[in-house]
């Protein structure tokens, strides 16, 4: 039986995992290792620091992740695909490794955060409400509008 996220050490499975799989995939991969220069064993402290903080409010992770990823789009554009790419081995790599509450909340966590970064990257609101408009009815209610 395949068991929940539960600690440091589970992160840590989860988040090597995850980055030998993401180094080793033809779209991102290089963006890693090419373009990002990326230290693996710098690296892996500081993003288990990241998901520790999400999914066990840890308070360990104190950078600024939108920052990193405004200097690495400007070396690469960072494109929808490339975002689609990381939670797809994100979201799998989870699922082989574990399930449960933390390993949904890391799932989900993840698809808002690559969202979020994405937009803000192309000049938009972080917000996934961004996109909803409303308009007044005729009693004073709010109707979201398509668009």
């Amino acid at each position: 039986m395949v068991r929940d996220v539960q600690d440091r050490d589970d992160v840590a499975e989860l988040v090597t995992t995850f980055y030998r799989r993401a180094f080793e995939d033809e779209l991102i991969g290089p963006v890693f290792t090419d373009v990002a220069h990326l230290d693996l064993d710098r690296h892996l402290p500081i993003m288990c620091d990241f998901w520790e903080t999400v999914l066990f409010r840890a308070g360990l992770y104190t950078r600024n992740a939108f920052d990193v990823h405004v200097a690495l789009d400007a070396k690469v554009t960072l494109e929808r695909e490339h975002f689609e790419r990381w939670l797809t081995i994100w979201t799998a790599t989870v699922d082989d490794l574990f399930a449960g509450e933390k390993a949904e909340r890391a799932k989900t966590q993840a698809a808002r955060i690559a969202a979020s970064i994405h937009r803000r990257l192309r000049g938009r609101s972080g917000s996934a409400l961004e996109t909803v408009r409303t308009r007044q009815d005729p009693d004073g209610l709010a109707e979201p509008l398509d668009g």
